[in-house]
């Protein structure tokens, strides 16, 4: 019986999940929606130039203009993912995404209106907004799933936060098809369109519950946190849910407060901030973005008339094995798919490897097809959905927020890197390039087999215990190991105590401060 109850499902959930993840939705889109108007937006740059000199842009600045409207969203993404812990531990995790939504809207306008005002630098500082706000969605959205979700299910809701980014690229792909908005009237409308989710956020997300864990352990206000937990769980009976989180708070009262500079100077938070590093890079130095800025050029030699629709096809495998990946997560683990789809890629990139160097056989011409469609299904198994999830799985309460800045700032530094340059790679290495990237999937694989435990099924504070009482670091790779009530109510965190016995202040957490810390 209380198997099936932490496993249920309610409708309540599933729409407050579905609504905070329209943040990962709004990130997939603005990754994806700068690639399709590159011309009309040169075109753009150029015209706004001989309107103010009289006369045509040079080539180099035109592309200077325009790899800085590019990576500025990256840059934003950085300065946002920092200031993720300090926006969550000060206004909680649903009323933050709530306040962000407003520089959605302030990069909307800016982008959408630069024809009417002839300004190139509207489109720059639209991007830069627009990426503040998707670092902080990248933090707070897969935050907010991990401590809504039931235990049992939390990596299955994690993977949603993937499955918006795809579908969200997706989007982005096909509404910026010429036929559709991609058009030299309409980019602006296309770039724009992002003010559209975050109006539909801003009016659902007063109807979706603030985390309990945020209610009870920062904020020290238990009838809320019970009462949001029972609208969630969908029955009166939350005293597991509560016990666990009565736990911890315990836990938390007894730590000190925990900064950016503690997670890698204490031994207790040194072990995981590594992994949530390492899983963050993997996901970004595995190539998976360089295959889908080669994409195009591959399906073009491959002798494909019309790429963008080859494009959209991987667009569109993305979103499928995002699907799958949903339904394994909780039955196979989030260790074994990430290995899986780590190995997966490494294989991918081996072969897309070979189709490039044998392309002018026509017998093999279309292998590099099926190279990539098959290198970003692997990815979609595990490095896709898996590092954004687990990070809030490693940590408990108190370093969590610290924790999931500092894994998003890794993630968007090194999706930087990769972005600035694989350009130069591809000069360099030409077809080669890939085999890089296979070397990095075979570290990353190494790395996740020796050092990354398995937190399926795992409470946070169980996930946490493991790390404290490891004596042999090469044993993070194994399961953690199962333990009875006996052994719990034996462990001296796991006492429990009265909630009211708890000093309030200790209770609360104490908000980061923006210093140069971060």
């Amino acid at each position: 019986m209380d198997g099936q109850k932490k496993q249920q499902v309610t409708c309540y959930l599933v729409f407050s999940v579905s609504i905070v993840v329209i943040g990962s939705l709004q990130f997939g889109y603005n990754t994806g929606v700068i690639n399709a108007p590159e011309q009309k937006l040169r075109a753009f740059f150029n015209s706004t130039w001989v309107g103010r000199y009289g006369q045509p842009i040079s080539p180099g600045v035109c592309t200077l203009i325009w790899s800085l409207s590019v990576a500025i969203f990256s840059v934003g993404g950085m300065a946002g993912s920092f200031s993720v812990g300090v926006m969550a531990n000060t206004f909680g995790r649903r009323n933050s995404m709530l306040i962000i939504n407003v520089l959605a809207l302030i990069g909307a306008v800016l982008m959408g209106l630069s024809t009417l005002c002839a300004s190139f630098e509207m489109v720059i500082a639209g991007r830069l907004v627009i990426g503040l706000f998707c670092g902080l969605c990248t933090g707070l959205t897969p935050m907010y799933v991990g401590e809504v979700a039931p235990t049992a299910l939390r990596g299955a809701f994690g993977t949603l936060h993937q499955l918006g980014v795809v579908v969200g690229i997706l989007i982005a792909q096909i509404f910026g098809l010429e036929a559709l908005l991609g058009s030299e009237m309409l980019w602006p409308v296309l770039l724009s369109l992002t003010a559209i989710p975050a109006l539909i956020q801003t009016l659902l997300l007063p109807f979706c519950p603030e985390s309990p864990r945020f209610l009870l352990i920062n904020r020290n206000q238990e009838e809320l946190a019970r009462k949001a937990l029972v609208r969630l769980r969908g029955c009166e009976d939350v005293s597991e849910d509560m016990q666990e989180m009565k736990e911890e708070s315990m836990k938390m009262a007894m730590e000190k407060k925990v900064t950016i500079p503690e997670l890698f100077r204490s031994p207790l938070y040194r072990q995981p901030i590594v992994i949530a590093i390492m899983l963050q890079l993997s996901q970004q130095l595995s190539g998976i973005n360089a295959v889908f800025y080669y994409s195009t050029g591959i399906f073009e030699s491959a002798g494909v008339t019309k790429p963008i629709y080859a494009t959209i096809g991987a667009g569109v495998v993305n979103t499928v094995f995002t699907v799958v990946s949903l339904f394994l997560v909780e039955r196979a683990g989030r260790r074994t798919l990430h290995l899986l789809g780590l190995a997966g890629m490494a294989v991918s990139a081996l072969l897309l490897t070979i189709a490039l160097l044998l392309k002018d056989i026509a017998s093999l011409s279309y292998l590099s097809i099926v190279a990539v469609f098959a290198f970003v299904a692997m990815f979609e198994m595990g490095p896709g959905p898996i590092p954004w999830f687990i990070v809030a799985e490693l940590f408990s309460q108190g370093p969590r927020p610290a924790a999931m800045a500092v894994a998003g700032c890794s993630n968007w530094t090194s999706n930087f890197l990769v972005g600035i340059s694989f350009p130069k790679l591809v000069e360099w290495c030409g077809p080669y390039v890939f085999i890089i990237f296979m070397i990095f999937l075979i570290i990353f694989f190494v790395f996740t087999f020796f050092r990354v435990p398995e937190t399926k099924g795992r409470t946070f504070e169980d996930i946490a215990r493991g790390f404290s009482g490891s004596a042999n670091p090469a044993s993070l790779g194994q399961p953690l190991p199962q333990q009875d009530e006996s052994t719990l109510s034996a462990s001296p965190t796991k006492e429990k105590v009265p909630l009211e016995n708890v000093p309030a202040e200790d209770m609360t957490e104490t908000p980061q401060k923006p210093s140069s810390n971060t």
